[in-house]
């Protein structure tokens, strides 16, 4: 039962920080600078931590370091979302914009925040190669594509897309979010997510010592998420109400979560384009 821990433990820091970062991007704008010499900080400590554990098998090094990936990523989050790093493209798509060329706007308004993500990811790596202790890159990478097949699809179309954890000033996100009831991508999504937890989860009962139990229950808990917050986005739950101590100004924003029409053609939300 040693891996209740840890997993208790990845929930716990995930709920907190993600619930943290929706806190500070609803503050007013002119708390941002802060915010991100704050977050950028917390990289700087967290890559550190990541380089020093590299060669540390020992427990402890194992939970510093899945933290220390996590936080990595929290700078990620946090840059998005209060606007430093996002992309060229600084406006929503007009109505009727669709395809390909609605696609490569996404891409144009993120591009900034992908690259990030890569850099970062890649500072990570050249921090632990060759080295005994990879879980802060194996949670940052699992982070990321987690990260990565939840905008896909509610790119594609989802039946909740949450659009009160947008903060008013990235509104501009808003035009790339998709109600439908179903996309093709995301069975694939959800089989992929659960495979992984699953195989995780049986990694961290078959470890032969307290570390590599540990470190395994830890990614087996972010994949567990990665799969709940997939259905999540299927199901039409009041998904703010495990951040509603976060949410203060954005109480009612969930009030605006519409029927979905049952029919599989594409349906932006509607945003009016900056000029």
């Amino acid at each position: 039962m040693s891996y209740l821990l840890p997993m208790a433990f990845a929930l716990f820091l995930w709920w907190f920080s993600t619930g943290l970062i929706f806190y500070l991007d609803q503050l007013p704008v002119r708390t941002f600078k802060w915010t991100m010499t704050g977050a950028t900080a917390v990289l700087a400590a967290a890559l550190c931590a990541i380089w020093i554990t590299s060669e540390d098998g020992s427990l402890l090094a194992v939970y510093a370091a899945f933290t220390a990936g996590l936080l990595a990523w929290g700078w990620q989050e946090a840059s998005l979302y209060t606007g430093f790093v996002t992309g060229p493209r600084k406006h929503a798509c007009r109505p009727g914009c669709n395809g390909w060329r609605h696609f490569g706007h996404a891409i144009a308004v993120n591009l900034w925040h992908e690259i990030a993500i890569i850099v970062v990811a890649l500072v990570i790596l050249a921090l632990t190669w060759n080295s005994d202790n990879l879980w802060g890159l194996w949670a940052y990478l699992l982070l990321w594509a987690m990260h990565l097949s939840a905008r896909l699809n509610v790119f594609l179309g989802v039946r909740n897309v949450s659009e009160e954890f947008v903060p008013p000033h990235m509104d501009v996100l808003k035009s790339f979010l998709t109600r439908k009831p179903m996309n093709l991508l995301f069975p694939f999504s959800i089989t992929a997510a659960t495979a992984g937890a699953i195989l995780l989860f049986q990694q961290a009962l078959a470890a032969s010592t307290p570390e590599a139990q540990a470190g395994y229950a830890l990614l087996a808990a972010l994949a567990g998420l990665a799969v709940i917050e997939h259905w999540l986005l299927m199901l039409p739950l009041p998904v703010e109400r495990l951040w509603q101590w976060s949410l203060p100004h954005r109480s009612g924003a969930a009030k605006s979560r519409k029927s979905v029409p049952p029919r599989f053609d594409y349906i932006a939300l509607e945003t009016k384009p900056t000029p």
